[in-house]
């Protein structure tokens, strides 16, 4: 049995609580980005993405499980032909929240819910593939330096103690003369 979410409905009835998601989810998809309170934008993130993952599968079945909730067919349309092919890649987190301060009649706390448009691959490869990369190559090159400059130095140092032997011993003839 499905358990109910805590706390008071949006609209007073589960009706129409029904009916304010499907209107947000509605608009989120038509504008890209809706403001609205942080209590109705949390509630809309897993309408909605639950919405982009049944377009995401594309078939009639899943166009007309959609078409309950969102009515307005030129949005669908949109839903399933744009907005479905550009999360193609993505597995999940559709959308992003970001809070905005408090409205200035009541105070109440608001947010901007959008689809997140920055390709996937973009932000993993800088954030977690570059650095890791990037340090195991480093610790095996300083190893595989310090062993070639090793041997090198070695054959150095006696021609180095020799040139210092000399010098002094150049000065020392120069200061006699």
């Amino acid at each position: 049995m499905p358990k109910p979410t805590k706390g008071a409905r949006l609209g007073g009835s589960p009706a129409h609580e029904r009916l304010i998601l499907a209107n947000l989810a509605t608009d989120l998809f038509r504008h890209g980005k809706i403001r609205t309170t942080v209590t109705k934008a949390k509630r809309l993130r897993p309408v909605a993405e639950r919405l982009i993952t049944k377009a995401k599968k594309g078939d009639i079945h899943n166009r007309r499980q959609v078409l309950t909730v969102v009515r307005d067919k030129g949005v669908v349309h949109h839903l399933f032909t744009e907005i479905a092919t550009t999360f193609a890649e993505r597995p999940g987190g559709y959308t992003r929240i970001t809070k905005i301060g408090a409205r200035k009649g009541d105070n109440a706390p608001m947010a901007v819910i959008e689809l997140v448009t920055e390709p996937l691959n973009a932000v993993t490869t800088r954030g977690a593939a570059a650095p890791a990369a990037a340090a195991p190559p480093a610790a095996e090159e300083a190893p595989a330096a310090a062993a070639e400059e090793t041997p090198a130095a070695e054959a150095e140092a006696p021609e180095a103690e020799a040139k210092k032997d000399e010098a002094p011993a150049a000065e020392a003839k120069k200061d006699e003369a």
